[in-house]
Parts: C-alpha cells; sequence; structure tokens
C-alpha cells in the first residue's frame, strides 16, 4: 500500500507540473488571436499616425482624434492602463515598476498620439510576467508647441530624454481579455533607422503643470479637451470651471501635493489629477476613495482622515465635475 501511495503521489506531481508547464505556453490559437490583434493595431496606427516630421501639427491633430474617438487601439485598451518607462533595474517585474496610471479614453487622447509608427510589431510571450508582449515600432513628436503635450515633459530632464528617444512602445497584453494593460516606451536596438529624430532641447520647466500663454489661452490645450470632444460640445466650458472649483477644493485637501507627474511620494502607481482630462478620467475612483477616507495621507505614508469641512466641499464639486463629464461624454456619443 505503501509503495502505491507514493505513486500515486509521484504521478500526483508529475500531473501538476505538466499541467504548469501547459499553462506557461499558451495554446497556438490562442497565440494566433494575440498575433491578429496586434498586427490590426499595428496597422491601424500606420495609418492613423504615420511617419512624419515630429513638428507636424496637422499630422498630431488628425491623430489625435482618430485614436481617441473610436480606434481599435483604444477598443483594445483595458478599462484602466498602466504607462511609463521599464523600470532602471535590470530584470525587475512590471509589479515592481513606478508606473501611471489612466483610464482609455487619456491614453489614447493624450498619450499614445505623441508617437508616430511605422506598421512594424513583434509578439511574444512572457513566461515570468504571464503576459504577451508586443512591440511597436514608433518615434516620439519631440517638436511641437509646449501646449500640445500633455505636461511639461521636461520636468525630468532625463524622462525629457528617454521620450524623445524611444523607438517604439512595449503593449503588455492579458491573455485572458486580450486587453492591453501596460504601455512602455523605450529604445531598443535593430528598429528601423527612420525612428531617429534630432535631439530637441525643450523650454526651462517654471514649475506649473497648467499655464496661461501669450494669447492668454490655458495650457495644455488637450487637457481641456481640446480637439478631443467637438468643438461645438456645450459642456466645454462648465468641463473647466467645474475643475477648477475642484482643484481649489483639492489643494485644500491636499490632493496635489501627491498626484502631479514629478510623483514626490514615489508612488509604484500615481493617479494625476493636475488637469481636467487626467481628473476627469479618475473622478469616480476619487469620489470613492474620499467617501471612504481612504486619501490622502500623512508624512508616514499613512492614510489621514480628511476634516469634515473639507470632506463635504471635495464631494460637492467633485460630484459636480463628475456629472459634467458624463454630461460631456454622452453629449459626445449622442446619448
Amino acid at each position: 500500500m505503501r509503495i502505491l501511495r507514493r505513486s500515486a503521489f509521484v504521478l500526483l506531481v508529475l500531473g501538476l507540473a505538466g499541467a504548469s508547464a501547459a499553462q506557461s505556453t499558451p495554446p497556438a490559437e490562442a497565440v494566433r488571436r494575440v498575433e491578429r490583434l496586434v498586427a490590426t493595431i499595428a496597422q491601424e496606427a500606420a495609418m492613423l499616425c504615420p511617419l512624419s516630421d515630429p513638428g507636424d501639427q496637422g499630422a498630431l491633430d488628425r491623430c489625435r482624434v482618430a485614436l481617441f474617438k473610436d480606434s481599435y487601439f483604444k477598443r483594445s485598451l483595458a478599462r484602466i492602463v498602466l504607462w511609463g518607462r521599464p523600470s532602471p533595474v535590470a530584470g525587475a517585474r512590471l509589479k515592481d515598476t513606478n508606473l501611471t496610471q489612466f483610464g482609455a479614453e487619456v491614453l489614447s487622447g493624450l498619450y499614445l498620439p505623441m508617437f508616430m509608427f511605422n506598421g512594424r510589431y513583434q509578439v511574444t510571450y512572457d513566461t515570468t510576467e504571464a503576459r504577451y508582449r508586443a512591440r511597436l515600432e514608433g518615434v516620439f513628436r519631440n517638436n511641437l508647441i509646449p501646449g500640445q503635450y500633455p505636461y511639461p515633459f521636461w520636468h525630468d530632464a532625463k524622462k525629457w530624454s528617454d521620450y524623445q528617444r524611444a523607438n517604439g512602445i512595449t503593449l503588455w497584453i492579458d491573455p485572458y481579455t486580450s486587453k492591453i494593460v501596460v504601455g512602455q516606451f523605450s529604445r531598443q536596438e535593430g528598429a528601423d533607422p527612420r525612428l531617429n529624430t534630432a535631439s530637441r532641447v525643450p523650454p526651462a520647466f517654471d514649475g506649473k503643470w497648467m499655464w496661461v500663454d501669450d494669447k492668454g489661452e490655458p495650457q495644455p490645450k488637450p487637457t481641456l479637451f481640446v480637439g478631443l470632444f467637438r468643438a461645438d460640445n456645450p459642456y466645454l466650458d462648465q468641463l473647466q470651471t467645474t475643475y477648477k472649483d475642484l482643484a481649489l477644493a483639492m489643494r485644500n485637501g491636499t490632493c496635489n501635493t501627491c498626484h502631479v507627474p514629478d510623483n514626490p511620494d514615489k508612488m509604484k502607481r500615481l493617479v494625476l489629477l493636475q488637469t481636467p482630462a487626467h481628473a476627469a478620467a479618475e473622478i469616480s475612483r476619487v469620489m470613492a476613495a474620499v467617501g471612504s477616507n481612504r486619501m490622502p495621507r500623512d508624512e508616514l505614508g499613512l492614510e489621514k482622515e480628511l476634516d469634515a469641512a473639507t470632506k463635504a466641499v471635495l464631494l460637492k464639486y467633485g460630484a459636480a465635475f463628475e456629472s459634467t463629464v458624463k454630461a460631456a461624454y454622452a453629449w459626445e456619443r449622442g446619448d
């Protein structure tokens, strides 16, 4: 009986090992499905956002509108996507890499259009991450006027350098949902030589994430939904006014000390709230967090309870902004 039990145990272990090995390599049909997905994305990206002069405003406008409206690329994004650079630590896992959390609308409308694509791609399966890794070759638009970027990337010289040296985006795809869950821009060897652009020295960063230009117009324009929503959207002005009220309330609630691009708290999953478009994608989650006292944090990183007055103001102006965001999107859809 002992021998039989031991044999059964060995067979069970071997069976589990075989199942584990099978799970580490997706079925051929699953691989082909993801390859078709990436091929379609790459082809569409090259058609909507082709290689052109990195300062071509018209090309950017066409790319931005097309990706944001109803592109296959946008539909292939998960509801929440992480964005950023690979970790500077060799071999670091995605879970240990500092990345920024975006809604699909923000990534497709503000960040992906910053790149131009040539249609070339690669797809592999990463057994360590248990996700597909797709590489789309592309190049960064590094010669636009400052107000066309989602925020001044040059607030950090290394970040600006990494953006303008990038020759592609790595997309991490969930094998179960076939949705893109992480995007990382970087430079890799062996890419199309056309993906090299002359480096540009950006203006000095003055500490402002939003500003008013010489014509008296607020910037960056895309973060005010200009070029994303139609010009006759009746909620455009209201989006700005309700956001201003919310921004003041967030400042009083110390939200702006954490949720800004320089990530002073070095959060692994940064959420940005410094512009209307960024805040619009996160407002529902912000309202839930405020309502349950899950923010802000003190100097030790511990959650601290908002005082009643600050919480009430945040909830009031947050609700006004959230309802305006929903109305603006509904109008765009024709609801």
